[in-house]
């Protein structure tokens, strides 16, 4: 049994197929995404198991720009974990963690134009990765500007979790529907439906984190 590949299944269910990496995987990023809009710091340790096995996963079922955005979630996963857990004097919660705090309207239009232009470019990079690279890449880019917006905008939103800042779950809200059709597209279901329940705690995260910013003024 290849745990790291796609075709070694744990189990079958409702006669779909689950695969460790996607079943552990999932499990792993539900945990972490619900631990986070709880503003947990161990949402981010967590994040990391999920991110290696997704890692796996996308690079076998060709939605490449999401494998790449694994490696930078590891990343962002090891600096959210010291951020959170080492604010400066004045960024201090009860908790002597990092306080939740807001973005004001300019930062919104630059995260926006930073949307637009890496998904452009993004998706013409994940367009052309199997003529680029043959050896490694040896399929077409499955959906390469739907997934390369999902990826821009995903690292926006870990830029602004990685901050605490409230907006970074409207991000996420908007990622995570359209990660559900693409997933769901690729056959990778329960994925898909780790992603609809994503849209809620998302929701949930947003409704918390607001009310938890709102103790501070």
């Amino acid at each position: 049994m290849n745990f790291f590949s796609h075709q070694s299944i744990f189990f079958t269910a409702f006669d779909y197929p689950m695969s460790y990496l996607e079943f552990f995987g999932t499990v792993a990023g539900a945990l972490a995404v619900f631990l986070s809009a709880k503003a947990n710091v161990w949402s981010w340790p967590l994040g990391i198991i999920n991110v290696v096995l997704f890692f796996f996963l996308f690079y076998q079922v060709q939605l490449y720009p999401d494998m790449f955005l694994q490696v930078f979630f590891f990343i962002t996963n090891l600096i959210g974990w010291w951020r959170w857990k080492n604010p400066s004097q004045n960024e201090e919660d009860k908790k002597q963690e990092l306080k939740i705090s807001t973005i004001p309207i300019a930062s919104w239009i630059i995260f926006s134009l930073i949307g637009l232009v890496g998904t452009i470019l993004f998706g013409q990079f994940a367009k052309n990765l199997n003529y680029l690279f043959p050896i490694l890449f040896n399929s077409p880019s499955a959906f390469p500007y739907a997934d390369s917006f999902v990826t821009v905008m995903s690292i926006v939103a870990t830029y602004l979790m990685v901050q605490k800042k409230v907006e970074c779950w409207l991000v996420w809200i908007l990622v995570d529907a359209i990660a559900c059709y693409l997933y769901f597209s690729k056959e990778i279901k329960f994925v898909g439906i780790e992603y609809v329940v994503f849209c809620f705690l998302a929701a949930f995260g947003f409704w918390n984190w607001r009310r938890e910013h709102k103790m501070y003024l």
